[in-house]
């Protein structure tokens, strides 16, 4: 079996018999290492001593008082944070569910760069044993933003950091900085995903630097579809059937699920018979069409009637898939009607 996202941390955590992952002491050592957490130079006596003891012992109660202790406001603010999520994360059956009820029930003030965390660690768990590097490289927009271009015609997808990256490293290039990567003299590590290197892919999945041909590619559509069944049927148990369309022809849709902001926006739009734009063709990345296997699972509203997603990208071309509207907002009927 071949290994990927080593970064993801799942070594860290503990597989329960249910399937989900369990956080142990290591992964919590692992949050404490992270850029946010680490006292800069300036830091306060108390709040060095702090990270120390924690270090020491991962999962020693963190007092108010301790808290309060911390000299700089958003010190407190971060580690208020941190350890509410280390507690939360401690006392849950899976950090599957934990994700759940964050998407349900909102996750408040919790920091998003927690909550792509999260998501990258099940969707690690969700992809055990996957040998395909088209479904991982797609399930990487479920924890990572991407710059969208149009190249040859097709629309590419690559990793918004390492291109914002290669940018400011060459600064002086008058195309757009996604263009300038594909151009093998300047920017050979950016190979776009083909059936000739895919397999390649294993020895760089942290690297996340490779383009996701998405416009041009139907193994990158349907990889997006194969990666939304997973994360569905791996955390609320229920088999759905996801294809890519070129538009929505049915004049009874029932229901629509925004994978984003502008999708959800979009989607909107439609759905109260307004124009959502003159770009919003342009702006949509991805449509696709979702059936349930069971209907009993489905909202009686819905019935068998298909579910459309709707993903798009930002006015700065950024593409932000938002995983967790794919708990919240499914059509599931409640389960006391479920046989």
């Amino acid at each position: 079996m071949r290994e990927f996202w080593v970064a993801s941390g799942h070594h860290l955590t503990r597989r329960a018999d249910h399937g989900g992952l369990i956080a142990t002491p290591e992964l919590i050592m692992a949050y404490l290492a992270r850029p946010e957490l680490m006292p800069p130079d300036d830091a306060c006596d108390a709040e060095r001593d702090l990270h120390a003891s924690l270090l020491a012992d991962p999962l020693r109660p963190v007092s108010k008082a301790d808290i309060a202790a911390l000299a700089d406001a958003d010190a407190r603010e971060n580690w208020t944070f941190m350890t509410a999520f280390r507690d939360r994360l401690m006392a849950a059956p899976s950090l599957e569910a934990v994700y759940v009820a964050l998407a349900r029930k909102g996750a408040g003030d919790l920091p998003p760069i927690f909550l792509s965390q999260l998501c990258h660690l099940i969707l690690r768990n969700a992809l055990e044993g996957c040998d395909d590097p088209y479904v991982l490289r797609a399930a990487e927009l479920f924890y990572r933003s991407q710059k969208a271009t149009v190249h040859n015609g097709a629309l590419l997808l690559a990793d918004a950091e390492v291109v914002e990256a290669q940018h400011h490293a060459q600064h002086d290039l008058h195309t757009s900085p996604l263009t300038a990567m594909l151009q093998p003299q300047a920017f050979g590590e950016m190979d776009v995903m083909d059936d000739e290197n895919a397999w390649t892919y294993w020895s760089r999945s942290d690297a996340h630097a490779m383009v996701m041909n998405l416009g041009g590619n139907p193994k990158a559509r349907d990889a997006l579809c194969r990666v939304i069944e997973r994360w569905i049927a791996h955390l609320l148990g229920v088999a759905v059937k996801v294809e890519p369309v070129a538009s929505i022809e049915d004049r009874d849709w029932r229901w629509f699920v925004g994978l984003d902001s502008e999708g959800t926006r979009i989607g909107n739009a439609l759905w109260n018979g307004d124009t959502p734009g003159a770009d919003a063709a342009e702006r949509i990345v991805a449509l696709m069409r979702m059936t349930f296997e069971d209907s009993r699972f489905v909202d009686e509203r819905v019935g068998n009637k298909p579910v459309y997603l709707i993903l798009a990208m930002g006015a700065d071309k950024v593409v932000r898939l938002k995983p967790q509207n794919l708990v919240a907002g499914l059509p599931l009927a409640p389960a006391a009607n479920v046989a």
